[in-house]
């Protein structure tokens, strides 16, 4: 598997947060859409940080198993 990071995520536009993440919570990802190479994944409590991008495919299976509740919190 290749592994890709963007360095300095601050350097792209349009991140969103996560809907589970309210105004004030502490732990808070962030996703970019239609990134060329996958989707950038960050922490939103560090804009100026690495992303890792994870690939298309990759990141539908992850969404789906949360979906579907595969994940405790």
């Amino acid at each position: 598997m290749l592994e890709c990071t963007i360095p300095d995520s601050s350097e792209l536009r349009g991140w969103r947060r996560s809907t589970h993440s309210g105004p004030e919570s502490g732990s808070c990802v962030e996703v970019l859409d239609h990134h060329p190479s996958g989707v950038p994944v960050r922490d939103s409590k560090s804009p100026h940080g690495p992303a890792l991008v994870i690939p298309p495919a990759g990141w539908s299976s992850f969404v789906a198993a949360v979906k579907a509740g595969r994940f405790s919190a």
